[in-house]
This record gives C-alpha cells, sequence and structure tokens, in this order.
C-alpha cells in the first residue's frame, strides 16, 4: 500500500469533525449584544485550530439540562435525527473565535437578542459550570476538515468583507489574521454603536461599525457596501458573463462559495485589480448584496462568496 492510500485510508477511519464535551469555565460581556462564552475540557486537546471562518456546531441543553449522547463518530447528526423530539437538543452554527488546545480552550461568542430563540436564551442565563457539546474539527484528522468559506486567490489586490451582527465573529478572526501586506476592507453592521468592538488588525486593512440603532437589517451595509464597490470597480460597462439565477431565500439556503479561487495573474485582475468579496448575514440582505456584486457591479462569481447565515422571522434548522 503507497503511502497516499494509507493517509487516505486514515482519513476515512478518523471523522474530520467530532464532538467534544465541554463546560462553561467563563463569560465575558463583550457588549450589550456580545457574549463570549470560553468553553474547557480535556477533550479540547484534540480541538484543530483551523482559524478564519471556522465553523462549528453548539449542542445546547434540553430545558431539563441534559445533553442525549450521540456518540463520537461522524454520524452524529444522523443519530441526532433518528431521536425522538423530545430528546433532540438544540443545535446552532457559531464560529469559533479563539482555539487554545494547549490550555483546553475554546471561546465562542454569542449575539445576544433576548429569548427568541434557545440559543440566546441559553447565552442569557448562562453559568461558569454549565454543560454543553461542541461538534468541531477533529485533529486526529489527517486531512481537510472543511467548514471554512475564506479562500481569497493568491492575488487579490482587496479584500471586501461584509456582514451584520452574526457574521462578526468570522469577519473579527479572518481580519486578525491578515498580514501587513493586505489591503482590506471590513463593515460591519451591528445593532448599536457600544457594539463596535477593539480588533487587533494590521496597517492596511480598514474596519468599519455600521449601527443600525433601530434601523433595518442592510439599511446601512448595502449603501456601504455599494459605496465601497465604487470606488474598488472602475466603470468601465462590466456586466455579469450569464444572467444570475434567482434565489427564494425563504425556501433555500443562500450560500454561494466559488469551489476553486482563480489564482493570481488570472481573469480575476479584471474585478477591480482582484477583488475578493466575502459576505454573510442576514439572508434577504446577502442576496441584495449578491445581485449588486455580480449583475451591477460586474464581479466574477469566482471572486465572491454569499452566506446566508439566517432568515428574519425564521430559526435556524440544524
Amino acid at each position: 500500500m503507497t503511502v497516499g492510500a494509507q493517509t487516505l485510508e486514515r482519513a476515512a477511519e478518523v471523522p474530520a469533525y467530532r464532538c467534544h464535551r465541554v463546560e462553561v469555565l467563563r463569560t465575558t460581556r463583550l457588549s450589550p449584544s456580545f457574549l463570549r462564552v470560553t468553553f474547557g475540557g480535556e477533550e479540547l486537546s484534540g480541538f484543530a485550530d483551523k482559524g478564519f471562518d471556522q465553523r462549528i456546531k453548539v449542542i445546547l441543553p434540553l430545558p431539563g439540562g441534559g445533553i442525549t449522547p450521540l456518540g463520537d463518530g461522524d454520524d452524529w447528526y444522523q443519530r441526532w435525527r433518528a431521536l425522538p423530539e423530545e430528546l433532540r437538543n438544540p443545535i446552532r452554527t457559531y464560529t469559533a473565535r479563539a482555539v487554545r488546545p494547549g490550555s483546553r480552550e475554546l471561546d465562542v461568542d454569542f449575539v445576544l437578542h433576548g429569548e427568541t430563540g434557545p440559543a440566546s436564551r441559553w447565552a442569557t442565563h448562562v453559568s461558569p459550570g454549565d454543560r454543553v457539546v461542541v461538534v468541531g474539527p477533529n485533529a486526529a484528522h489527517p486531512g481537510p476538515v472543511g467548514g471554512q468559506e475564506w479562500a481569497p486567490p493568491a492575488g487579490a489586490a482587496h479584500l471586501l468583507l461584509a456582514g451584520d451582527e452574526t457574521a462578526v465573529p468570522a469577519i473579527a478572526t479572518i481580519v486578525e489574521s491578515l498580514p501587513g501586506s493586505v489591503r482590506a476592507t471590513a463593515l460591519l453592521e451591528v445593532p448599536e454603536a457600544a457594539d463596535a468592538l477593539p480588533l487587533d488588525v494590521r496597517p492596511g486593512v480598514n474596519v468599519t461599525w455600521l449601527p443600525r440603532e433601530g434601523a433595518r437589517h442592510g439599511d446601512l451595509l448595502i449603501p456601504a457596501v455599494r459605496d465601497v464597490l465604487s470606488t474598488l470597480v472602475a466603470p468601465d460597462g462590466t456586466v455579469a458573463e450569464a444572467p444570475l439565477e434567482d434565489v427564494d431565500v425563504d425556501e433555500e439556503i443562500l450560500w454561494e462559495v466559488p469551489e476553486s479561487p482563480e489564482p493570481s495573474g488570472s481573469s480575476a485582475s479584471s474585478n477591480g485589480g482582484g477583488l475578493y468579496a466575502w459576505l454573510a448575514g442576514e439572508a434577504g440582505m446577502v442576496k441584495l448584496l449578491r445581485r449588486h456584486l455580480v449583475q451591477e457591479a460586474g464581479i466574477d462569481r469566482s471572486s465572491v462568496a454569499f452566506m446566508g447565515y439566517w432568515r428574519l422571522g425564521r430559526s435556524e434548522s440544524a
């Protein structure tokens, strides 16, 4: 058996994701809308620190406080689906804000919006010692684990990141990881001015906070993205190469990520000198931004990532 075959066989045997049983060590109120929960536990020694916008699942307690066991394999979701409804723990998707395997710690930033959902309700009342299960990347897995959409081409001359409060943890982690040679613009729409968080970014990375203060979702972010694009994309009459199919965000998930980013020196250079855009948040807002970037501004779809994290009036499904 060749080394490559052995690696593939091992990758098939070791799940890319696994359930990590953790407890709350401490909480930090970052702002009126953001709460950082620091989880700890011996199982986090095997949690892979992938950085950027690494998605994880948080399995929350049932109303009585219990967590139904789902095993350690990659079939945890199938096991969850097979459970009676009364034994299915709520599951929500988050970003790993910081991972410290050496000290067995994981930071997750929660958006607080009252008692309107199981995650916000749990975070509102959380206390040290509370237990959850975090489904995250397995450090023992030898291959890629997925769960990341941040993949700009090497030749991108400017990076544009935009999102609402649900995208703040991912965007914050990304911009704090960018090298000093990269020019980037981050636009973050949040509920109020006090939600503007201090970020450790290098020169060349410009972060703008857009507090809604009662305005509708997207009322500030959409025009801000258009303003930035007007300075980055030359008005040369460029149009999208093909019609943009519609997505019914009330029935479908809006999630478009380039399969293989354009390399340096490719056609991406026609998009504002190599613009790469990463946009996430409320699906209706992201849909409007998608239309503007691709149809109106003529940005090549291989240079943009659009992710509808949630939809107004609808709860997240696991």
